[in-house]
């Protein structure tokens, strides 16, 4: 019989270190009021930009109510300064036919990003995408478009 390979340093840091016998599994969230508790992201895609920790499911969020949105995923790229920038690829309703309608349709994203989000959480770049990678769950692949944009840098995230 065949196991999954198994990372001996990920499941020393996912366990409790005072030994009460939890386990973390990377989900960020919060615990409203009411104690109602609300997972929001995995901390595995939160991306930091000038040592701050900004969770592309914010931004995913608020792209994809635009009528002009499909499917939207968010990530972080290589950024020289500030170490990582928010990126977003869409896929939109109408493929844009040329470059100034891509970039009006960038312009009109970011604005409305902004329109709800401090401006440090919203994309710098948008790419289209006329169909974004999703497993047959439905899963989106954001994995795969991240190292779209990472396997030149130089370095790894």
């Amino acid at each position: 019989m065949s196991t999954p390979s198994i990372d001996p340093e990920k499941t020393k840091s996912s366990r409790d270190p005072l030994g009460r016998g939890w386990t973390t599994l990377g989900d960020v969230g919060y615990l409203d009021k009411d104690n109602f508790l609300y997972l929001t992201d995995r901390k595995a895609f939160m991306i930091i930009s000038g040592g701050v920790n900004i969770y592309p499911q914010e931004s995913e969020n608020i792209l994809i109510n635009h009528p002009k949105v499909v499917d939207v995923a968010v990530f972080g790229v290589p950024n020289e300064e500030f170490g990582e920038e928010v990126k977003a690829v869409v896929q939109p309703a109408v493929m844009p036919k040329n470059n100034q309608e891509s970039k009006d349709l960038e312009a009109e994203l970011k604005a409305f990003c902004r329109a709800s989000l401090a401006d440090l959480k919203c994309p710098r770049s948008i790419d289209f995408r006329s169909e974004l990678p999703r497993h047959p769950t439905g899963k989106l692949y954001k994995r795969l478009l991240k190292d779209e944009y990472w396997k030149n840098s130089g370095r790894a995230i």
